[in-house]
């Protein structure tokens, strides 16, 4: 059975100590968590303090984004070892914000991909269409562009590392949250894509999360569906109780599951 898992991404919001005292109160309201897997990528700057006050906890780590290079003259960029040493285990890759609004291209997401996984780091890889691609029919031909470019190369011990994160663009800080059959049939086409590369035992366990306005009014209708196993949560993510709401609804159908 796959774990459900709820990732935060803070995008360029919180200092230091707004990031501290958020995961703070955070961590005291998961005491009794047990069966959902939390993530929070903060921005850079609080890595090292969270990764401190995070030290013994079953909260995970992540960065938005690092270079695929090494080291090297790149001014404003962050490496796959800078983020390890900070405490990473996680990395977002390829989020819509990255591909549409800083340009970058399939090509320059698998150099990351690849460095990633190189570096022992799980890189959460998302994918989505942008409004017009939906409205022509293009969604599944643009998933499995950048599921391919993503994916070409990738061992399945090395897939196994990796979670793949649903983010259709349209839905994306706008309000507007893809329905729970909307999600579902993508994320289903992005399930068997991973078969079809791999086996069906691979992608029955590959974490196949949702991204785009989830809030906790939609977080149960959306978990409740097929082939979604958690969420990758911006805005509300910024607001502990709201951020914990939507835990709380992966957890209870967590434990729903089990019975």
């Amino acid at each position: 059975m796959r774990r459900n898992i709820v990732a935060a991404n803070w995008k360029m919001n919180k200092d230091v100590q707004e990031s501290y005292d958020f995961t703070k109160s955070l961590s005291k309201k998961l005491l009794n968590l047990k069966r959902t897997h939390i993530i929070l990528c903060p921005p850079f700057t609080s890595l090292f303090y969270i990764s401190e006050l995070l030290k013994n906890s079953s909260i995970a780590l992540g960065g938005q984004n690092m270079h695929y290079e090494k080291s090297g003259a790149f001014t404003g960029e962050i490496s796959a070892s800078m983020l390890k040493s900070s405490g990473c285990d996680y990395v977002i890759l390829g989020h819509s914000e990255r591909r549409h609004v800083f340009n970058e291209s399939n090509e320059l997401i698998k150099k990351k991909i690849d460095t990633a996984l190189s570096n022992d780091l799980k890189p959460i890889i998302c994918v989505g269409e942008k409004l017009e691609e939906r409205q022509s029919g293009k969604t599944s031909e643009v998933i499995r562009t950048q599921y391919s470019s993503a994916f070409i190369g990738i061992s399945e011990q090395k897939i196994n590392q990796c979670i793949i994160a649903y983010e259709p663009v349209w839905a994306i800080g706008t309000g507007i949250t893809a329905t729970p059959e909307q999600a579902s049939e993508v994320q289903g086409v992005i399930r068997n894509l991973v078969s079809e590369q791999y086996n069906r035992e691979i992608a029955d366990s590959m974490p196949i999360l949702y991204g785009g306005s989830v809030k906790s009014a939609n977080a149960k209708s959306l978990i409740e569906t097929e082939n979604i196993d958690g969420f990758l949560v911006g805005g509300a993510s910024l607001v502990v109780d709201h951020f914990f709401e939507i835990i709380n609804v992966v957890e209870q159908f967590s434990i729903g599951q089990e019975k």
